[in-house]
This record gives structure tokens, sequence and C-alpha cells, in this order.
């Protein structure tokens, strides 16, 4: 195996035995050959297009099985034979409708020949499919090969998030297959540049997607203080980051004696007035991703885990339960929005002895909370009170050095206001740093998709003062581990934002060159120390 596609990759430029994450070398294998099988499938979906066939099964199918294969999602063997099945199929089933419609009777590409081999584990097979084969023998055209398919893979993740909620656009889907095949074309070093900053183009249409399925279903988020202790019963534990299975887990546990709590990601969840209607839905549990394995354990209650970020269960393996795009073996996989087992294990689990008072801390600061306060801030500003905006963002992880976040916020000036998003914002979420002029200096946007938020208030601050994002006395300080966080930091870029602070190291598969080009059209820089960055920020 060889595996880099996050920030936590082994110490050798990649991981070769195992992955950190936890994924071995045979789900590794089935991931390589399901995105080798999705290549193909995309070369006949374009083709497809070009005749008139748009196959919107196919579409979806491409945007779960490429979620399926981000870090820390699907661990599960048997759900990748799954996908490898049935991508066979729809290959199949599309290629003898494109031909039939005057399409290519016959394709050099091998992916769409490709037929995983019968009494062959298709882990084997898989071996022959990796990062490092079948890509350009030019290191710089290969790294950007691979941000555009990890990339990809980000915007797949959202764009499922957004399709479960009634939302999607076949642009999007033909942009996926689009990426996925370029892999096959004779690009310059130019035109991978080009199609790289394309996928954060596509993904920024994607995150707004999503942005009006979550709003549109569940009403803008307000801000809401959040309880961090628990109370005396029944639990349920709900991480990940859809909120449509929150939605549906509220509905059936109505009136059972059972209380809900999120954790991680799910905790902008309570700023949703269809969500915190529910009198049973009660606090936050645990802080990020990187922790479960210490916070699940103790947690007296059923654990459902919703979308990506799941790590290998221990003691509480019969705890917790999968859906959606999440799998691990051993735990079992609930479908189509029935939680019935979750909530009979929650009542068989003893649950929290007492009611339990930990403070709380303030989230639903989305962008139309902060815009109707906007003559405020933009007051604030004018008058000095307010000297400058921070967004620190991003993802959390476990590798040293990430307490970096922390130190950075404890030593922000009392005169300049935090916004922060997603996993990475449990590094300082709980600090009290106060208000100015009753606007709360740290503001939580929400989850990591609401990075389109932060661009929404950035814009319309910028039309408030007459200025570009950045001209605005706003400063981006950024981590990141996986790949809807590469999907994000490339949207910033197609953007033009300038001088963003990424850590807690660059990614393994930016090459010198590629990361130049980086800094010399971008600024983008590594962070250095929480002292440093704030004095050249701030002078």
């Amino acid at each position: 195996m060889f595996c880099y596609q996050c920030e936590q990759r082994g110490s050798d430029g990649g991981c070769t035995n195992m992955g950190v994450c936890g994924k071995n070398p045979e789900v590794a294998s089935l991931q390589d050959l399901l995105t080798y099988l999705l290549r193909g499938l995309s070369v006949i979906a374009i083709e497809g297009r070009k005749h008139g066939i748009e196959d919107l099964e196919v579409d979806r199918f491409t945007a779960q099985a490429l979620f399926a294969t981000l870090t820390n999602v699907n661990f599960d063997p048997e759900r990748f034979e799954q996908h490898l099945s049935r991508g066979v199929e729809l290959r199949e089933d599309l290629k003898k409708r494109v031909a039939a419609a005057g399409g290519p009777q016959s394709y050099t590409e091998a992916s769409v020949n490709l037929t995983p081999l019968s009494g062959v584990p298709h882990a084997e097979q898989g071996a022959l499919y990796g990062l490092l084969v079948d890509h350009s023998e030019n290191d710089d055209i290969r790294s950007l090969q691979h941000t555009v398919l990890f990339g990809l893979r980000g915007v797949a993740a959202y764009a499922d998030h957004a399709r479960v909620l009634g939302q999607e656009d076949p642009e999007v889907y033909a942009f996926m297959h689009e990426g996925l095949a370029a892999i096959y074309k004779d690009l310059s070093l130019e035109d991978w540049v080009g199609l790289t900053l394309k996928v954060g183009e596509v993904n920024l249409k994607v995150m707004a997607l999503l942005d009006a399925a979550n709003t549109g279903a569940y009403g803008n988020p307000v801000p809401t203080e959040v309880p961090l202790g628990h109370k005396k019963g029944k639990a349920i534990l709900v991480s990940g980051h859809d909120l449509k299975d929150m939605k549906e887990l509220l509905e059936q546990t109505q009136g059972m004696g059972i209380t809900v709590y999120t954790h991680g990601e799910m905790l902008p969840c309570h700023g949703y007035p269809e969500l915190k209607k529910y009198p049973h839905f009660y606090g936050h549990y645990g802080t990020a991703w990187q922790n479960q394995r210490r916070e699940f354990a103790d947690f007296p209650g059923a654990i459902l885990m919703t979308t990506n970020c799941i790590q290998k269960p221990t003691s509480y393996i019969e705890n917790i339960f999968t859906t959606g795009r999440v799998g691990f073996p051993g735990a079992e996989h609930l479908k189509n929005g029935d939680f019935r087992a979750v909530i009979e294990r929650a009542q068989a689990l003893p649950g929290f002895a007492e009611d339990e008072d930990k403070g709380s801390v303030l989230t639903g600061f989305a962008h139309n909370a902060v815009l109707s306060v906007a003559d405020k801030i933009i007051d604030a500003v004018k008058s000095g009170a307010i000297r400058h905006f921070f967004l620190v963002a991003g993802c959390d992880g476990a590798k040293p050095g990430r307490n970096y976040y922390t130190e950075f916020v404890e030593k922000v000036p009392e005169d300049c206001v935090v916004l922060t998003l997603a996993c990475g914002k449990f590094r300082f979420f709980d600090k009290k740093l106060g208000d100015i002029g009753g606007i709360p200096r740290l503001l939580d946007i929400g989850q990591c998709n609401d990075a389109y938020s932060a661009i929404q208030i950035a814009v319309a601050l910028a039309g408030a003062f007459d200025c570009g994002v950045n001209d605005l006395p706003l400063s981006m300080v950024l981590s990141w581990y996986e790949q809807k966080a590469v999907a994000v930091l490339l949207t910033l870029l197609h953007l033009g934002i300038q001088d963003i602070r990424l850590g807690p190291t660059l990614p393994e598969f930016l090459t010198p060159n590629v990361l130049q080009v980086l800094v010399d059209h971008y600024h983008i820089k590594p962070i250095t120390t929480p002292d440093e960055d704030l004095k050249a920020i701030l002078g």
C-alpha cells in the first residue's frame, strides 16, 4: 500500500504498511481498485453525455463511492466489495447504451475494461492500481493529479451530503467524471494547475448547495448556548456531519426518555431551529474525532456515527452504529434512517447516573446570523473597537504541533475577533474570550462545509467597506487533515484569497515546484509560531 492523502501520513512520506488512520493494506488496495474503476466509469459517462445519455444513478454512485475512499470513512472490506460489484454493473450497462447511441464500441483506457478477476482477492488486484501506478512520471504533474483526486474526494463528500437533502447539480457530477478521466490525458503543467483550481470552483458550488440544503430543511442557524454537561438518564451520542440523520433520530426518540447529545462536528446542529426544538436534544459531549476512543469508551449510552471521522472501536464496539458511507467491521450498519437498533441499545445501557454541569459554549454564528448584525460589526471596525478578524479553522488531528492553534487563539489581542469552523475549533472552543461591544470574540460558524458561510461573511464585509476580500482586516490561519480540507483550500485559492497560513505541516503530495506556484501566486505559507505569526500579521 501507499497512501499520503491526509496530513498524518507515515514518517517516510506516506503510509506503506498500515495507515496511521488504521486503514490496513487490504482496505487500501480495495480503495485503490475502486478509484481505478471510477476512472473508467467516468470515461464512459463523459461519452454518454456527448450522446445525450445522463445517468443519475451513475452520477450518484460516483460521488458515494468516491466519498467512501476518504480518510476515516469506511474500513469495511465487504462494503468495498459491494461498491466494486455495483460499479462494474453500472459501467457495463452504460457502455452498452453509449455504444447503441453511436458512441465508441471500444476504449483504449484500461480501467474501462477492468473486471475484477474471480478467484483472485480483489485486494491483491487493487495493489496494481495504487497512487504511484498509471500516473504521470513527471513529479509535478503527478502532484497535481493527486491534488485533483484528493480534492474531488472532498467534493464528493459534500455533494453526497447535499443529495441526501435533495440538492443536486448535474454539472457537479459531470466535473467529477471530467477530473477522474483527466488522469489519462496528456495535459501540460499549466492545464493541471487550471484543473486543480476548477476543483475549488466546483467545490464552492457544492458547498452552496449544501448550505441551501441544510438551511432549507432546518432553518438558518441562530446563536445558541450549548451545555457541555449531561442529564441523568439514557443517552445517545451522534457524531459525524449528517443533519438529516440527526433529525430522524430525534423524531424516532421522542417521548422515550432518551437524551440525544452531539459529538465532534455535530455541535452546530444545536443552532438549527428545526433541530433545537426537540426538548430531549440537550448538549455536547467530548471534543474532536481523534479523541473518540477515550471519549466513546466513557460514554454510557449508544453512539451513532453518521459520516466520516470514525476510528477503530475498542471496548465500545457493541455500542457504536454506523450509517451512510461509514463502515467498520464488527460495528452494526444501519440503513434507510431506521435507528431502532441504536435506540434499543441506548435503552439497554445505564446512561448517566446524575446531572452534571460542565459549563457551555456558543454556536450558530453562520452567515445569516453574523450578517444580521453586520452594521454593528462595521461600526466596531470603523471606530477601532475591532482591529482584526482571524479565521482559525480546519481539521483537527492527533499529530504533535496542533497546540499551535490553541496558543494562537489565546494570544489573539482583545481587540480582535476569532471566527472558527470545523473540528479544529475543539482546540479552543471552550475558551472564554469575552466580547467587543456585545459581539462575541469567538464565533463558531459551523462545520467544515460552513467555510461557505465564512466566505459569504467575508464577501459581505468587503462589499460594505468597498474593498476586496484580501484588503479586509482578516487573516486565515488554517489546519488541515483530510480531503474535504483540500477541497476547501482549493476553493479559497480559486477565489484568489492571499496570505493563508497553513499547518501543522504542508501536504506531502505537493512537490517543491507546485508549492512554489502557491507561494508565488497566493503567498500561502506554513505556520511558524503563534508569536511570530501574530507579529507578522498585526505588526
